[in-house]
Protein backbone atom coordinates (compact mmCIF):
# COMPACT_ATOMS: atom_id res chain seq x y z
CA UNK A 1 0.00 0.00 0.00
CA UNK A 2 2.78 2.31 1.05
CA UNK A 3 4.33 1.92 -2.40
CA UNK A 4 1.08 2.60 -4.43
CA UNK A 5 0.23 5.80 -2.92
CA UNK A 6 3.30 7.94 -4.69
CA UNK A 7 2.09 6.38 -7.88
CA UNK A 8 -1.44 7.34 -7.38
CA UNK A 9 -0.40 10.92 -6.32
CA UNK A 10 1.95 10.92 -9.13
CA UNK A 11 -1.04 9.71 -11.52
CA UNK A 12 -3.37 12.44 -10.53
CA UNK A 13 -0.53 15.34 -10.35
CA UNK A 14 -0.14 14.40 -14.06
CA UNK A 15 -3.78 14.74 -15.04
CA UNK A 16 -3.66 17.85 -13.50
CA UNK A 17 -0.88 19.05 -15.09
CA UNK A 18 1.09 19.47 -12.25
CA UNK A 19 5.03 19.22 -12.26
CA UNK A 20 6.24 16.47 -9.84
CA UNK A 21 9.54 16.34 -8.01
CA UNK A 22 11.26 13.83 -6.98
CA UNK A 23 12.29 13.77 -3.13
CA UNK A 24 15.87 15.14 -2.36
CA UNK A 25 17.95 12.47 -1.17
CA UNK A 26 19.51 14.78 1.78
CA UNK A 27 22.30 12.50 3.09
CA UNK A 28 24.09 9.89 0.73
CA UNK A 29 26.74 8.82 3.11
CA UNK A 30 26.20 5.18 4.28
CA UNK A 31 27.76 5.93 7.36
CA UNK A 32 26.07 9.25 8.39
CA UNK A 33 22.49 7.53 7.87
CA UNK A 34 23.13 4.74 10.04
CA UNK A 35 24.99 6.40 12.88
CA UNK A 36 21.88 9.53 12.51
CA UNK A 37 19.41 6.50 12.92
CA UNK A 38 21.29 4.60 15.35
CA UNK A 39 22.03 7.39 17.81
CA UNK A 40 18.44 8.37 17.07
CA UNK A 41 16.48 4.75 17.93
CA UNK A 42 19.18 4.13 20.98
CA UNK A 43 17.82 7.46 22.51
CA UNK A 44 14.16 6.70 22.43
CA UNK A 45 15.02 3.25 23.69
CA UNK A 46 16.99 4.84 26.89
CA UNK A 47 14.38 7.86 27.33
CA UNK A 48 11.57 5.44 28.18
CA UNK A 49 13.76 3.11 29.85
CA UNK A 50 15.37 5.29 32.07
CA UNK A 51 12.16 7.68 32.37
CA UNK A 52 10.00 4.48 33.80
CA UNK A 53 12.74 3.97 36.13
CA UNK A 54 12.80 7.46 37.38
CA UNK A 55 8.87 7.54 37.78
CA UNK A 56 9.03 4.90 39.69
CA UNK A 57 11.86 5.62 41.94
CA UNK A 58 11.05 9.44 42.39
CA UNK A 59 7.32 8.16 43.14
CA UNK A 60 8.13 5.69 45.45
CA UNK A 61 5.88 3.37 44.52
CA UNK A 62 3.19 5.67 44.01
CA UNK A 63 3.55 5.49 39.69
CA UNK A 64 4.67 2.02 38.95
CA UNK A 65 6.69 -0.91 40.47
CA UNK A 66 9.46 -3.30 39.04
CA UNK A 67 7.42 -4.63 36.37
CA UNK A 68 6.88 -0.82 35.53
CA UNK A 69 10.43 -0.81 34.46
CA UNK A 70 10.76 -4.19 32.66
CA UNK A 71 7.68 -2.72 29.97
CA UNK A 72 9.56 0.51 29.79
CA UNK A 73 12.34 -0.75 28.91
CA UNK A 74 10.62 -3.17 26.97
CA UNK A 75 8.62 -0.74 24.85
CA UNK A 76 11.06 1.30 24.59
CA UNK A 77 13.45 -1.12 22.73
CA UNK A 78 10.01 -1.82 20.96
CA UNK A 79 9.60 1.80 19.65
CA UNK A 80 13.59 2.31 18.79
CA UNK A 81 13.13 -1.36 16.56
CA UNK A 82 10.69 0.92 14.78
CA UNK A 83 12.55 4.30 14.58
CA UNK A 84 15.86 2.60 13.28
CA UNK A 85 15.26 -0.51 12.12
CA UNK A 86 15.35 -0.21 8.50
CA UNK A 87 18.73 1.58 8.43
CA UNK A 88 20.32 0.43 11.39
CA UNK A 89 19.21 -3.07 12.20
CA UNK A 90 18.61 -1.18 15.38
CA UNK A 91 21.13 -2.68 17.45
CA UNK A 92 21.10 0.10 20.24
CA UNK A 93 23.67 -2.04 22.04
CA UNK A 94 27.41 -2.91 21.34
CA UNK A 95 27.12 -6.25 22.86
CA UNK A 96 24.83 -7.53 19.35
CA UNK A 97 26.67 -4.97 17.26
CA UNK A 98 30.07 -7.20 18.37
CA UNK A 99 28.51 -10.20 17.88
CA UNK A 100 26.79 -9.53 14.68
CA UNK A 101 30.70 -8.51 14.01
CA UNK A 102 31.71 -11.64 14.79
CA UNK A 103 30.00 -13.62 12.84
CA UNK A 104 30.07 -11.23 9.71
CA UNK A 105 27.13 -10.01 9.95
CA UNK A 106 27.77 -6.45 9.99
CA UNK A 107 31.56 -4.85 8.61
CA UNK A 108 34.23 -4.61 11.32
CA UNK A 109 34.78 -0.92 9.63
CA UNK A 110 30.79 -0.33 10.91
CA UNK A 111 31.69 -0.99 14.43
CA UNK A 112 33.09 2.31 15.75
CA UNK A 113 30.22 4.06 14.03
CA UNK A 114 27.52 1.79 15.85
CA UNK A 115 29.35 2.14 19.14
CA UNK A 116 29.70 5.94 19.04
CA UNK A 117 26.54 6.49 18.10
CA UNK A 118 24.65 4.56 21.06
CA UNK A 119 27.49 6.40 23.34
CA UNK A 120 25.82 9.26 22.10
CA UNK A 121 22.29 8.51 21.92
CA UNK A 122 22.50 6.91 25.77
CA UNK A 123 24.24 9.92 26.65
CA UNK A 124 21.64 12.33 25.51
CA UNK A 125 18.69 10.37 26.86
CA UNK A 126 20.35 9.95 30.46
CA UNK A 127 20.26 14.45 30.10
CA UNK A 128 16.85 14.52 28.74
CA UNK A 129 15.40 12.28 31.85
CA UNK A 130 17.86 14.20 34.40
CA UNK A 131 16.69 17.21 33.10
CA UNK A 132 12.77 16.22 32.70
CA UNK A 133 12.61 14.85 35.97
CA UNK A 134 14.96 17.24 37.81
CA UNK A 135 13.16 18.72 40.49
CA UNK A 136 11.18 15.19 41.09
CA UNK A 137 14.80 13.63 41.28
CA UNK A 138 16.00 16.79 44.08
CA UNK A 139 12.32 16.29 45.86
CA UNK A 140 12.92 12.82 46.51
CA UNK A 141 16.54 12.94 47.53
CA UNK A 142 16.48 16.28 49.05
CA UNK A 143 19.15 17.79 46.96
CA UNK A 144 21.71 14.74 48.22
CA UNK A 145 22.73 12.94 44.97
CA UNK A 146 24.37 9.36 46.45
CA UNK A 147 24.61 6.09 44.74
CA UNK A 148 24.02 3.68 47.74
CA UNK A 149 21.69 4.12 50.80
CA UNK A 150 17.84 4.54 51.40
CA UNK A 151 17.25 8.03 49.04
CA UNK A 152 19.78 6.65 46.21
CA UNK A 153 19.18 7.87 43.09
CA UNK A 154 22.58 7.32 40.80
CA UNK A 155 20.18 4.00 39.74
CA UNK A 156 17.69 5.77 37.71
CA UNK A 157 20.40 6.09 35.00
CA UNK A 158 22.94 3.35 35.04
CA UNK A 159 22.99 -0.29 37.08
CA UNK A 160 24.32 -1.70 40.23
CA UNK A 161 24.40 -4.44 41.82
CA UNK A 162 21.95 -6.12 45.03
CA UNK A 163 24.14 -5.84 48.15
CA UNK A 164 24.15 -9.57 48.02
CA UNK A 165 25.94 -10.15 44.67
CA UNK A 166 29.87 -10.73 44.10
CA UNK A 167 31.62 -9.42 41.45
CA UNK A 168 31.69 -13.01 40.48
CA UNK A 169 28.29 -13.53 40.51
CA UNK A 170 27.92 -10.50 38.70
CA UNK A 171 29.90 -10.96 36.04
CA UNK A 172 27.96 -14.55 35.33
CA UNK A 173 24.58 -12.78 35.71
CA UNK A 174 25.91 -10.38 32.80
CA UNK A 175 27.68 -13.17 30.36
CA UNK A 176 23.87 -15.17 30.60
CA UNK A 177 21.78 -12.64 30.46
CA UNK A 178 23.62 -11.21 27.17
CA UNK A 179 23.52 -14.92 25.86
CA UNK A 180 20.22 -15.51 25.71
CA UNK A 181 19.65 -11.97 24.46
CA UNK A 182 21.41 -12.64 21.29
CA UNK A 183 20.69 -16.37 21.12
CA UNK A 184 16.80 -15.45 21.02
CA UNK A 185 17.53 -12.78 18.52
CA UNK A 186 19.97 -14.98 15.82
CA UNK A 187 16.36 -17.91 16.37
CA UNK A 188 14.28 -14.66 15.47
CA UNK A 189 15.97 -13.74 12.54
CA UNK A 190 16.42 -17.15 11.53
CA UNK A 191 14.46 -17.06 8.26
CA UNK A 192 15.04 -20.68 7.76
CA UNK A 193 13.37 -21.75 11.47
CA UNK A 194 10.37 -19.89 12.96
CA UNK A 195 11.49 -16.05 12.79
CA UNK A 196 9.21 -13.21 13.51
CA UNK A 197 6.29 -12.62 11.21
CA UNK A 198 7.16 -9.66 8.95
CA UNK A 199 6.44 -6.46 10.66
CA UNK A 200 6.22 -7.80 14.14
CA UNK A 201 9.97 -7.80 14.59
CA UNK A 202 9.79 -4.69 16.68
CA UNK A 203 6.96 -6.46 19.07
CA UNK A 204 9.23 -9.65 19.11
CA UNK A 205 12.24 -8.13 20.37
CA UNK A 206 10.61 -6.02 22.78
CA UNK A 207 8.90 -8.92 24.57
CA UNK A 208 12.04 -10.40 24.56
CA UNK A 209 13.91 -7.72 26.35
CA UNK A 210 10.74 -7.74 28.80
CA UNK A 211 10.74 -11.66 29.83
CA UNK A 212 14.86 -10.98 30.44
CA UNK A 213 13.96 -8.28 32.37
CA UNK A 214 11.05 -10.22 34.82
CA UNK A 215 12.76 -13.53 34.77
CA UNK A 216 16.92 -12.61 35.15
CA UNK A 217 16.78 -8.68 36.13
CA UNK A 218 16.60 -8.67 40.09
CA UNK A 219 20.42 -9.88 40.69
CA UNK A 220 22.13 -6.26 38.67
CA UNK A 221 19.44 -4.49 36.90
CA UNK A 222 19.61 -6.29 33.76
CA UNK A 223 22.35 -4.04 31.89
CA UNK A 224 23.36 -6.57 29.11
CA UNK A 225 24.51 -3.62 27.18
CA UNK A 226 27.64 -1.59 27.43
CA UNK A 227 26.73 1.59 26.17
CA UNK A 228 23.32 1.57 27.74
CA UNK A 229 25.25 1.80 31.20
CA UNK A 230 28.52 3.56 30.68
CA UNK A 231 26.83 7.02 29.04
CA UNK A 232 24.27 6.97 31.89
CA UNK A 233 27.48 6.67 34.43
CA UNK A 234 29.35 9.11 33.05
CA UNK A 235 26.25 11.70 32.77
CA UNK A 236 25.67 10.89 36.64
CA UNK A 237 29.25 11.15 37.38
CA UNK A 238 29.62 15.25 35.56
CA UNK A 239 25.83 15.93 36.60
CA UNK A 240 26.95 15.82 40.59
CA UNK A 241 26.75 12.15 41.59
CA UNK A 242 30.84 12.20 41.28
CA UNK A 243 33.17 9.52 41.19
CA UNK A 244 31.27 7.21 43.52
CA UNK A 245 29.26 5.67 40.40
CA UNK A 246 32.74 4.03 39.06
CA UNK A 247 33.49 3.37 43.30
CA UNK A 248 30.34 1.14 43.97
CA UNK A 249 29.44 -1.97 44.15
CA UNK A 250 32.99 -2.71 44.52
CA UNK A 251 34.06 -1.82 41.18
CA UNK A 252 31.04 -2.92 39.20
CA UNK A 253 31.19 -0.24 36.42
CA UNK A 254 33.38 -2.48 34.35
CA UNK A 255 31.20 -5.93 34.45
CA UNK A 256 28.45 -4.07 32.42
CA UNK A 257 31.16 -3.37 29.70
CA UNK A 258 33.02 -6.41 29.44
CA UNK A 259 30.39 -9.53 30.18
CA UNK A 260 27.70 -8.92 27.81
CA UNK A 261 30.03 -8.55 24.39
CA UNK A 262 31.50 -12.07 25.76
CA UNK A 263 27.45 -13.45 26.16
CA UNK A 264 26.38 -11.80 23.25
CA UNK A 265 29.26 -14.13 21.55
CA UNK A 266 28.28 -16.99 23.41
CA UNK A 267 24.66 -17.35 22.47
CA UNK A 268 24.87 -16.74 19.39
CA UNK A 269 27.07 -19.19 18.83
CA UNK A 270 25.04 -21.47 20.61
CA UNK A 271 22.44 -20.89 18.35
CA UNK A 272 24.41 -21.47 15.60
CA UNK A 273 26.21 -24.65 16.54
CA UNK A 274 23.11 -26.35 17.66
CA UNK A 275 20.32 -25.12 15.16
CA UNK A 276 21.33 -22.87 11.97
CA UNK A 277 24.17 -24.96 10.96
CA UNK A 278 22.20 -27.91 11.09
CA UNK A 279 19.05 -26.80 8.37
CA UNK A 280 18.56 -29.22 5.93
CA UNK A 281 19.63 -28.01 2.41
CA UNK A 282 16.32 -26.21 1.04
CA UNK A 283 15.76 -28.69 -2.00
CA UNK A 284 14.77 -31.17 0.76
CA UNK A 285 12.15 -28.86 2.23
CA UNK A 286 10.29 -28.40 -1.09
CA UNK A 287 10.21 -25.97 -4.02
CA UNK A 288 7.57 -23.81 -2.21
CA UNK A 289 9.59 -22.93 0.71
CA UNK A 290 12.51 -22.73 -1.37
CA UNK A 291 10.65 -19.93 -3.34
CA UNK A 292 9.54 -18.35 -0.29
CA UNK A 293 12.92 -18.61 1.90
CA UNK A 294 14.44 -17.01 -1.46
CA UNK A 295 12.39 -14.36 -0.92
CA UNK A 296 12.53 -13.65 2.58
CA UNK A 297 15.97 -13.79 2.64
CA UNK A 298 17.06 -11.66 -0.23
CA UNK A 299 16.50 -8.05 1.70
CA UNK A 300 18.78 -9.69 3.99
CA UNK A 301 21.66 -10.97 2.10
CA UNK A 302 21.50 -7.21 0.27
CA UNK A 303 21.99 -5.32 3.72
CA UNK A 304 24.12 -8.22 5.71
CA UNK A 305 27.51 -6.43 5.57
CA UNK A 306 25.62 -3.02 7.05
CA UNK A 307 23.76 -4.55 9.72
CA UNK A 308 21.68 -7.48 10.98
CA UNK A 309 18.07 -7.78 10.93
CA UNK A 310 16.46 -7.88 13.78
CA UNK A 311 18.70 -6.72 16.92
CA UNK A 312 18.65 -4.42 20.12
Amino acid sequence: MKDLVPSVERGVSQRKGVKVTQPKVWLKNELVRVGLAESLCTYVMMVFGLGSVAQVVTGQGAFGQYLSINLGFGLGVAMGVHVGGKVSGAHMNAAVSFTMCTFGRLAWRMLPVYIFAQLLGSFLAAGTVYAVYYEAIHDYCGGNLTVTGVKATAGIFATYPAPYLSLLAGFIDQVFGTAMLLLCLMALSDQKNKPAAAGSEPVAVGLLVLLIGISLGSNSGYAINPTRDIAPRVFTAIAGWGADVFRSGNGWWWVPLVAPPIGGVLGAGVYKALVELHHPPLSEQGDGLVEELEEETAPLEKQKNICANVCV
